[in-house]
């Protein structure tokens, strides 16, 4: 990744700053520099560490040396669990007596196994039994004896617990392969966030179904800078007629739902001369009401009680950095946020703050006061506001925007708060899914940091798998091998229970599609596309290489863990430079052919995933790698997938897949293993007959 992209920023945040000449100075220079030069502002990207080897040699992730290290198939790996995860089978004996059964119960299997263990059986002079066991873990058990009496067999060695029960102990074992037990099995009927697969919905630009909330702003400089008429109504319709549900999403994201300034005054928003409206929701004034721009909060209750209906979640995008200076918040209490100066004069992160060392204090623009949740008034008004919104419509989650930049009591309060108050309203989902934004392609430590389901997010945008997915099957200037080693890596990196949610486009970046083409628009993934933002807007690629490329790459996402997520307009190739261009009105009608296949197969897609739960858990073993092609199979109780994925132009021939009768799920045909060919530019997904 190129240093250069210090100088990208987002125009409905931050204005370009004379810091960029400094980073771009940093950029360029050694890493012991570039370690004193700060993040990028505006995309809350953390350039002021030291990059993880890991990350920019994919090589060395994961522990799969060999990869990319020349052509040809690379050394395949292991699957990769963690070892909390793993099981071992291990045969339990207890010596055959007069008694008429036997059950081998103990805490192999967790707590439940101590109330209904396994049946043994007769065989020889023993009752046996093998089950899996922790990986090399120790276990205690004991037997239950004829349904009625708890013995020890004398012979096996034994120990005194805490409660000074007597049990037989094995002192554990390992294995390779081992099995891999992911944790989260839930009752029939609660939902899995697992199972997600997200939408975002960019209220503003996505349907207008009432013109009478339609809002203008006169001072912004343009439509594309302006509220275009999407609104809470125009999303329920498309609820109600089935888009989402036969695009296959089942998680709706909703721009931030609460009232917005009307217009910013000044000039420079984002690193340009042109004025914008409060349209993408970044600008909050009062975080005690909801956008009437969108409609009322009455409709905005609907829309989430429809999703509900369709079995659709709805998660919000919720902003509590700062909120617009004019602000009756502000007025009344500035005392809740950080004044605007400092010792080395301003407070304006990249000017006389730092945007990582003062990242939860400093203002991202003049006009952006930025809140102080060292006050504990302050906190309690912003949590308790996010919480009576979740209350109030029974949302499902929160999107939290920018969550560098807010001091970590603001997360551990909410999610404290969201707990108590707001689960216990919603019994048929496994948790209030909290996902991050920290704009990072590089530092994944940084970003698991914020990650604990039990007091912080749930997950992460996965900014440095999208890094590694751009580079190689859109820009094609990496390896399939470099993007195996690297997932091999981050598969369980943020923990088992995490649900970090993986991502192609989204509203900071130019639309996918131009970083597809025959010829890139953008050279590197991470640029913000603003010099097309403007003028000379790009179009539809011609060529339809670059939508099977698209839908490739989804075909990756797809088939792997976490909550892959569809920007909006990204399943019909939505053209599209950077923001405010990347959010352009959706389209309903008049797709090109090439446009409606990236919208069926994501559809296809996404079908297959809700049909194989392997695809959205389990493990991945890998059958064989190389410079264009990958071919794994993913497994976990009860589901066995193979997938090919050919991200060359050229058709692949593939090996390794079972022998026998198969299905090719994507173009449902029949085949016949081991061997296959791969189209260009395809993935291909299969099961045995």
């Amino acid at each position: 990744m190129s240093f250069l992209t210090q100088l990208l920023r987002r125009s409905n945040r931050t204005p370009f700053r004379a810091a960029a000449a400094l980073l771009f100075v940093c950029a360029i220079v050694s890493a012991f520099v570039l370690a004193a030069c700060g993040s990028d502002a505006t995309n809350n990207k953390d350039f002021g560490q030291p990059p993880d080897p890991n990350i920019f040699n994919p090589g060395l992730g994961g522990g799969n040396g060999g990869y990319g290290s020349g052509t040809g198939t690379a050394s395949v790996p292991p699957p990769v669990c963690p070892d909390e995860y793993k099981a071992c089978p291990h045969q339990f004996t207890y010596p055959l007596g007069t008694e008429t059964t036997v059950e081998l119960r103990g805490d192999f299997g967790g707590p439940d196994t101590w109330m209904k263990g396994v049946q043994m059986k007769k065989d020889g002079a023993n009752w046996t039994a093998t089950v899996d066991v922790p990986y090399n873990k120790a276990v205690q058990y004991k037997f239950y004896i004829d349904g009625m009496t708890w013995k020890v067999d004398p012979a096996q060695p034994n120990t005194t617990d805490a409660s000074n029960n007597t049990n037989n102990t094995f002192v554990g074992t390992t294995c390779d392969p081992a099995a891999c037990n992911e944790p989260g099995a839930l009752p029939a009927g609660v939902f899995d966030w697992r199972d997600a697969v997200i939408y975002f919905v960019f209220v503003d630009r996505f349907s207008d179904g009432s013109a009478a909330n339609n809002c203008n702003v006169g001072a912004a400089s343009g439509a594309i800078a302006n509220y275009q008429g999407g609104d809470w109504a125009g999303v329920t319709a498309k609820i109600n007629s089935g888009y989402f549900t036969e695009l296959g999403a089942n998680v709706l994201w909703l721009t931030v739902p609460v009232k917005n300034a009307d217009t910013y005054a000044g000039a420079g928003v984002g690193g340009d001369t042109h004025k914008y409206s409060a349209y993408h929701g970044y600008w909050p004034s009062d975080p005690t009401q909801t956008e009437s721009c969108f409609g009322t909060k009455q409709e905005l209750i609907d829309l989430v009680a429809a999703a509900h209906t369709k079995n659709l979640k709805v998660i919000f995008d919720y902003a509590m950095v700062h909120v617009q200076i004019g602000s009756s918040v502000y007025a009344a209490h500035n005392d809740w946020f950080w004044p605007n100066t400092s010792g080395a004069g301003n407070c304006i992160c990249g000017q006389g703050c730092d945007w990582n060392a003062d990242a939860q204090k400093c203002w991202f623009t003049d006009y952006l006061p930025h809140w102080n949740y060292t006050n504990a008034a302050a906190r309690d008004f912003s949590v308790g506001n996010a919480v009576q919104l979740a209350v109030d419509t029974k949302v499902d989650g929160f999107r939290l925007d920018a969550i560098k930049h807010v001091d970590i009591s603001w997360l551990t309060q909410l999610r404290a708060q969201i707990t108590s108050q707001v689960l216990p309203g919603l019994p048929k989902q496994s948790r209030f899914y909290m996902v991050g934004e920290t704009y990072d392609f590089g530092n994944q430590g940084y970003i698991k940091s914020f990650v604990d389901p039990a007091s912080k997010l749930d997950g992460q945008f996965d900014f440095p798998l999208r890094a590694q997915v751009v580079n190689t099957m859109l820009l094609r200037n990496k390896k399939m091998s470099d993007l195996a080693a690297f997932m091999g890596g981050n598969d369980y990196f943020y923990g088992g229970d995490a649900v970090m949610s993986t991502f192609i486009g989204n509203h900071d970046l130019p639309r996918a599609i131009h970083l597809a083409q025959n010829s890139p628009l953008w050279g590197d993934q991470a640029s913000d596309g603003k010099d097309r933002a403007w003028q000379n807007q790009p179009g539809l690629p011609s060529e339809k290489e670059a939508y099977e490329r698209l839908a490739n790459a989804f075909g990756l996402l797809l088939t792997n863990r976490g909550a892959p997520l569809i920007y909006y307009g990204d399943e019909i190739a939505m053209p599209g430079g950077g923001d405010p261009d990347n959010r352009r009105m959706m389209t309903f009608t008049g797709w090109t052919a090439n446009q409606t296949f990236v919208h069926d197969r994501i559809a296809a897609l996404n079908a297959i995933r809700a049909a194989h739960p392997a695809l959205r858990r389990g493990t991945r073993s890998n059958i064989s790698v190389d410079d264009d092609t990958w071919v794994f199979v993913r497994t976990t109780t009860g589901d066995n997938v193979w997938v090919g994925i050919n991200r060359s132009d050229d058709d692949k021939p593939i090996s390794g897949l079972p022998a026998g009768a198969l299905t090719e799920l994507v173009t449902n045909t029949p085949t016949t293993g081991p061997n296959a060919t791969i189209p260009a530019r395809q993935t291909r997904i299969f099961i045995q007959k």
